[in-house]
């Protein structure tokens, strides 16, 4: 089993970095509390307010993915629909 790194950069929409930032710190609790998760960490741009990063490690792509479906996931999607400007996601194995 291949230890699986997620790195997440989510941008708002101008005005929307509060809604998001209130959003995405939601799901801090029970994500960390979630079989397989190993570190999730939000992160916020010192320069620009409305850009925000996770950076995630799960033991396996297989709890990832159950993470993906996990309710508080989507109950977040559906509080800052419209809100998100961008959303780029790297999927990367830890190897080292």
């Amino acid at each position: 089993m291949t230890k699986l790194t997620i790195i997440a950069h989510i941008t708002a929409h101008a005005g929307k970095g509060e809604l998001l930032k209130r959003e995405l710190e939601k799901l801090l609790v029970p994500t960390r509390n979630e079989p397989g998760c190993l570190q999730y960490d939000l992160h916020q741009d010192n320069e620009n307010a409305e850009h925000f990063m996770f950076c995630e490690s799960w033991e396996s792509r297989e709890t990832w993915q159950a993470h993906m479906t996990a309710q508080p996931l989507q109950d977040y999607l559906k509080a800052v629909e419209g809100a998100v400007e961008g959303f780029t996601l790297y999927e990367m194995s830890h190897i080292g």
